[in-house]
């Protein structure tokens, strides 16, 4: 925003601009504001590590002996605590209202803030000192702030104070591209925006000047149906182009390979770049099988606004555990899973296990076991490397049998260790645990299909396979690659052509959408979809589909319906895949 600013204005001019995200200003304002509240202009800020480190030392000084209450699960009600309400209260709930209150007082104790009490103690400040609110509107006599949208209760009221006395306002936002209620956007700050601020001029911006007027069409036709927005209808002088392309495809092992032989075509005979192409799904899990397929086409390929599948923690994590049952001399597997999930083996037993690795020159597995480092340990430490060296043992002899099937062993394993409550306890959030979830599904499937098209090398084959493409993929780091990107994280960004994968019930919109009666969001977040695509469009939907390890018949997305057909062009499937049809593109 500095960069574009820049160019338009002389740089005199700009001199007395400030830009800048919300908590950077707060920051400004609190570094000379803040010992008005008790704080010391040096004070320290507290990220999230910070904060959860914080929370794991009050809760057992508030919890009753025995219960179990996860630190990302009380930061995440503490930030909302102060997002929604920032003048806090006693809510009732007395344990809660308990580690909030500790929580503030073992931050103020340490001079320092976490990042929602930058918007907190700002807000605080211009509400009891009428001078500090009075000082800074005058310095900030005009404040425009853009997607709008985006904004939660905290950040309007900073704008509301800080504008109180002139309402010179300007607020840029797309009520059809609100995405983010699920980390604190709050609609309503721009669909009752008048109600905040009287009488505000409306300038609507209706012309785009990305997408063809086929796309538009097909997203003006699908976001008209939610019932409360600023109703406005895209165009762009682009011309109609082509036609959205539809397709039901058998399930999601054709569609994965349909979407990466129409992209390998478009390349070879247009020209395209790999870098015009964008895929885009709901769930991250959904990356796995086009990750897979653009490795054995050598297609570059990137992943935005998350990791690749095989960089994801849980994914690493089984990586770990299958590398360890075929190669007990792995010690960075050993050293990654000997304690995951936590299985009473600390940091001081796996220091003394590193030592006995050492003096005996051995690997760190056969230290675990030796009867020098064992007889060193604690009665309780003792049992917990026993039994993990017993699991190992159990499950290394199921997978290196002759008929052994990889993931059955995998999926009995992990059931034994517990680790999907493991997984659970380590999330933020219910959306989080169940990508999660998925995507240990989604590997054990790997192994699955690995098996039964090339398993005659073994379980050191398949993780042969996995590091070989790992390393194809690390090689190729330049920019012109295919774009892998979630729904959410595809908003702002653009692509020549874009493929919506998995558009069903349950996916888009999300099952739990619909059970929360948040089915708005799910058409704005489809909305946003289409309309990254800037001259060719294709949506894609299965007849059945992998989940958690299982087949599952798949209805196709109500939201389809909405479509208006003379935007859209259904194809037929099997002629596109066998090359019988006109280019996918």
């Amino acid at each position: 925003m500095n960069a574009r600013v820049s160019a338009i204005v002389n740089a005199s001019d700009s001199r007395g601009l400030t830009i800048s995200t919300f908590h950077a200003l707060c920051v400004r304002i609190l570094r000379q504001e803040a010992y008005r509240v008790g704080y010391k202009s040096n004070f320290s800020i507290y990220d999230e590590n910070d904060s959860l480190s914080l929370i794991r030392k009050i809760i057992p000084k508030e919890s009753v002996p025995g219960e179990k209450l996860e630190p990302s699960h009380v930061r995440t009600l503490i930030s909302n605590a102060k997002n929604e309400s920032w003048q806090f209260s006693r809510s009732g709930d007395d344990l809660f209202d308990d580690l909030f209150e500790r929580y503030q007082e073992e931050l103020k104790k340490c001079n320092a803030m976490d990042l929602d009490d930058l918007l907190c103690v700002t807000a605080r400040l211009f509400t009891q000192f009428e001078q500090v609110r009075t000082n800074w509107q005058r310095h900030f006599g005009f404040i425009m702030v853009d997607e709008f949208q985006d904004t939660n209760t905290l950040q309007l009221e900073i704008v509301r104070l800080l504008s109180d006395e002139h309402r010179n306002v300007c607020v840029v936002g797309d009520d059809d591209q609100s995405i983010y209620s699920w980390r604190g956007a709050q609609i309503q700050n721009i669909l009752e925006f008048d109600r905040f601020f009287s009488q505000p001029k409306i300038v609507k911006l209706e012309q785009n000047y990305r997408s063809t007027n086929c796309i538009l069409g097909t997203a003006n036709s699908i976001i008209r149906r939610n019932p409360r927005r600023q109703p406005k209808l895209l165009w762009s002088e682009n011309g109609a182009g082509e036609k959205v392309r539809l397709l039901e495809i058998p399930d999601d092992l054709d569609e994965a390979q349909y979407v990466i032989d129409a992209i390998r075509e478009a390349h070879r005979s247009d020209g395209a770049k790999w870098s015009d192409f964008g895929v885009l799904f709901r769930m991250n899990a959904q990356s796995r099988l086009f990750e897979e397929q653009l490795r054995r086409a050598r297609i570059p390929y990137r992943i935005v606004g998350g990791r690749s599948f095989f960089d994801r923690r849980e994914i690493k994590d089984l990586l770990a555990y299958l590398t360890c049952l075929a190669n007990r001399e792995d010690d960075i597997s050993l050293l990654r899973i000997i304690n995951t999930p936590p299985r009473g083996i600390g940091v001081t037993t796996i220091d003394l296990a590193v030592q006995e690795s050492s003096r005996s020159k051995t690997p760190l597995y056969y230290a675990l076991r030796s009867r020098s480092f064992l007889d060193g340990l604690s009665k309780r430490a003792r049992a917990a490397v026993e039994n993990f060296t017993k699991l190992m043992d159990v499950h290394e002899a199921r997978l290196l049998a002759p008929l052994a099937n990889f993931s059955s062993v995998l999926s009995d394993l992990l059931s034994e260790i517990g680790y999907d409550e493991g997984v659970r306890q380590g999330c933020k959030s219910p959306e989080e645990a169940a990508n999660r979830r998925e995507n240990v599904a989604e590997m054990v499937r790997a192994l699955s299909e690995y098996q039964s098209r090339d398993g005659g090398e073994g379980i050191t084959g398949f993780l042969s396979e996995i590091s070989l493409d790992q390393e194809l993929n690390d090689e190729e780091t330049g920019e012109d690659a295919v774009t892998l990107i979630t729904f959410h994280a595809a908003k702002g960004l653009e692509f020549k052509h874009v493929f919506l994968i998995g558009v069903e019930e349950g996916l888009i919109p999300h099952q739990r959408s619909r059970a929360e009666g948040n089915l708005d969001e799910e058409r704005r977040l489809f909305y946003v979809g289409i309309t990254r695509a800037m001259r060719n469009l294709t949506i894609t939907y299965c007849q059945r589909r992998m989940m958690y390890g299982r087949w599952s018949y798949t209805d196709r997305s109500s939201f389809l319906e909405d479509m208006d057909p003379k935007f859209v062009e259904e194809i037929d499937f099997m002629p596109a895949a066998n090359g019988t049809a006109r280019s996918p593109l």
